[in-house]
Protein backbone atom coordinates (compact mmCIF):
# COMPACT_ATOMS: atom_id res chain seq x y z
CA UNK A 1 0.00 0.00 0.00
CA UNK A 2 1.16 3.50 -1.47
CA UNK A 3 1.70 5.74 2.18
CA UNK A 4 -0.38 8.69 1.82
CA UNK A 5 1.06 12.07 1.25
CA UNK A 6 0.77 13.22 5.15
CA UNK A 7 2.42 10.17 6.03
CA UNK A 8 5.14 11.10 3.30
CA UNK A 9 5.34 14.26 4.80
CA UNK A 10 6.07 13.04 8.32
CA UNK A 11 8.70 11.11 6.94
CA UNK A 12 10.30 13.40 5.33
CA UNK A 13 10.74 15.52 8.23
CA UNK A 14 12.06 13.15 10.39
CA UNK A 15 14.40 12.24 7.63
CA UNK A 16 15.81 16.49 7.62
CA UNK A 17 16.27 15.60 11.22
CA UNK A 18 18.69 12.68 10.82
CA UNK A 19 20.84 15.43 7.99
CA UNK A 20 19.87 18.26 10.34
CA UNK A 21 18.59 20.22 7.30
CA UNK A 22 16.99 22.73 9.68
CA UNK A 23 15.58 24.51 6.67
CA UNK A 24 14.23 21.84 5.36
CA UNK A 25 12.30 20.52 8.37
CA UNK A 26 10.70 24.25 8.68
CA UNK A 27 9.59 23.38 4.39
CA UNK A 28 7.23 21.17 5.95
CA UNK A 29 5.92 23.65 7.87
CA UNK A 30 2.84 25.79 7.42
CA UNK A 31 3.75 29.65 7.56
CA UNK A 32 0.83 29.84 10.30
CA UNK A 33 2.46 26.42 12.14
CA UNK A 34 2.83 26.60 15.95
CA UNK A 35 5.15 24.51 17.88
CA UNK A 36 3.53 23.39 20.94
CA UNK A 37 5.40 21.88 23.74
CA UNK A 38 3.75 19.26 26.39
CA UNK A 39 3.67 18.38 29.05
CA UNK A 40 2.17 21.89 29.82
CA UNK A 41 3.95 22.14 33.27
CA UNK A 42 7.42 22.73 31.33
CA UNK A 43 5.80 26.48 30.57
CA UNK A 44 7.27 26.70 26.98
CA UNK A 45 5.53 29.22 24.77
CA UNK A 46 4.19 28.05 21.59
CA UNK A 47 6.92 28.48 18.80
CA UNK A 48 6.05 29.48 15.46
CA UNK A 49 8.68 28.87 12.26
CA UNK A 50 11.02 31.46 12.72
CA UNK A 51 11.64 30.73 16.56
CA UNK A 52 11.34 27.16 15.77
CA UNK A 53 14.20 27.44 13.29
CA UNK A 54 15.94 29.61 15.84
CA UNK A 55 15.52 26.26 18.49
CA UNK A 56 16.59 23.55 15.93
CA UNK A 57 19.69 25.39 14.45
CA UNK A 58 20.98 25.55 17.87
CA UNK A 59 21.04 21.65 17.59
CA UNK A 60 23.72 21.85 15.32
CA UNK A 61 26.13 22.89 17.64
CA UNK A 62 25.40 21.38 20.59
CA UNK A 63 24.35 17.66 19.09
CA UNK A 64 26.51 15.20 17.36
CA UNK A 65 25.12 12.26 15.08
CA UNK A 66 21.96 13.23 16.17
CA UNK A 67 19.33 10.25 15.36
CA UNK A 68 15.58 9.98 15.50
CA UNK A 69 13.99 6.84 15.19
CA UNK A 70 10.49 6.51 15.05
CA UNK A 71 8.86 3.28 17.05
CA UNK A 72 5.59 3.91 16.08
CA UNK A 73 2.53 5.33 13.90
CA UNK A 74 -0.85 6.21 14.19
CA UNK A 75 -2.06 7.74 11.20
CA UNK A 76 -5.99 9.11 11.15
CA UNK A 77 -6.31 9.96 7.72
CA UNK A 78 -9.70 11.37 7.07
CA UNK A 79 -9.32 14.52 10.31
CA UNK A 80 -5.68 14.79 8.49
CA UNK A 81 -3.67 13.65 11.60
CA UNK A 82 -0.58 11.38 12.66
CA UNK A 83 0.80 10.62 16.10
CA UNK A 84 4.22 9.52 16.10
CA UNK A 85 6.59 7.99 18.60
CA UNK A 86 10.44 8.78 18.58
CA UNK A 87 13.87 7.89 20.40
CA UNK A 88 16.22 10.46 20.16
CA UNK A 89 19.97 9.89 20.58
CA UNK A 90 23.33 12.22 19.96
CA UNK A 91 26.26 12.74 21.35
CA UNK A 92 26.75 15.87 24.00
CA UNK A 93 29.83 17.61 26.21
CA UNK A 94 27.53 16.49 28.96
CA UNK A 95 27.52 12.64 27.44
CA UNK A 96 25.01 11.05 25.64
CA UNK A 97 21.61 12.59 25.14
CA UNK A 98 18.71 9.85 25.27
CA UNK A 99 14.76 11.54 24.85
CA UNK A 100 12.02 10.33 23.56
CA UNK A 101 9.11 12.28 21.39
CA UNK A 102 5.83 12.39 21.10
CA UNK A 103 4.78 14.45 17.44
CA UNK A 104 0.70 15.01 17.01
CA UNK A 105 0.99 16.57 13.95
CA UNK A 106 -1.94 18.04 11.90
CA UNK A 107 -2.19 18.39 7.92
CA UNK A 108 -3.55 20.65 5.51
CA UNK A 109 -5.86 19.18 3.15
CA UNK A 110 -3.13 18.27 0.39
CA UNK A 111 -0.73 16.39 2.89
CA UNK A 112 2.00 18.49 2.16
CA UNK A 113 2.39 21.02 5.01
CA UNK A 114 1.90 20.55 8.81
CA UNK A 115 -0.47 23.31 10.37
CA UNK A 116 -0.22 21.91 13.91
CA UNK A 117 2.54 20.58 16.03
CA UNK A 118 2.10 19.28 19.91
CA UNK A 119 5.13 17.88 20.64
CA UNK A 120 5.49 15.99 23.92
CA UNK A 121 8.92 15.31 25.36
CA UNK A 122 10.36 13.28 28.50
CA UNK A 123 10.07 15.90 31.28
CA UNK A 124 12.86 13.96 33.11
CA UNK A 125 15.67 14.64 30.19
CA UNK A 126 14.33 17.97 30.20
CA UNK A 127 14.48 18.47 34.23
CA UNK A 128 17.89 16.67 35.05
CA UNK A 129 20.18 16.96 31.76
CA UNK A 130 19.54 19.88 29.79
CA UNK A 131 20.63 21.87 33.04
CA UNK A 132 24.20 19.56 32.59
CA UNK A 133 24.37 20.25 28.90
CA UNK A 134 23.94 24.12 29.61
CA UNK A 135 26.66 24.09 32.40
CA UNK A 136 28.96 22.36 30.28
CA UNK A 137 28.15 24.50 27.01
CA UNK A 138 28.91 27.38 29.18
CA UNK A 139 32.29 25.86 30.47
CA UNK A 140 33.34 25.03 26.59
CA UNK A 141 32.03 29.04 25.78
CA UNK A 142 34.45 30.40 28.28
CA UNK A 143 37.03 28.05 27.12
CA UNK A 144 36.91 29.81 23.76
CA UNK A 145 36.84 32.83 24.91
CA UNK A 146 39.62 32.73 27.03
CA UNK A 147 41.48 31.04 23.93
CA UNK A 148 40.69 33.94 21.54
CA UNK A 149 41.57 36.77 24.45
CA UNK A 150 45.04 35.07 24.11
CA UNK A 151 45.62 35.23 20.43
Amino acid sequence: MTPTQQRRTADAVVDAFNRMDTEAVISYRDPSCLRHFHPISLGYPPQDNATYLDNINSFKAIFQNFRLEVTDVVEDVPNRKICMWLLAKAGTLAGEYNNEYVWNMEFNKSGEKIVGWKEFVDVGVTRDFLPKLRKEMHKENEKQMGENASN
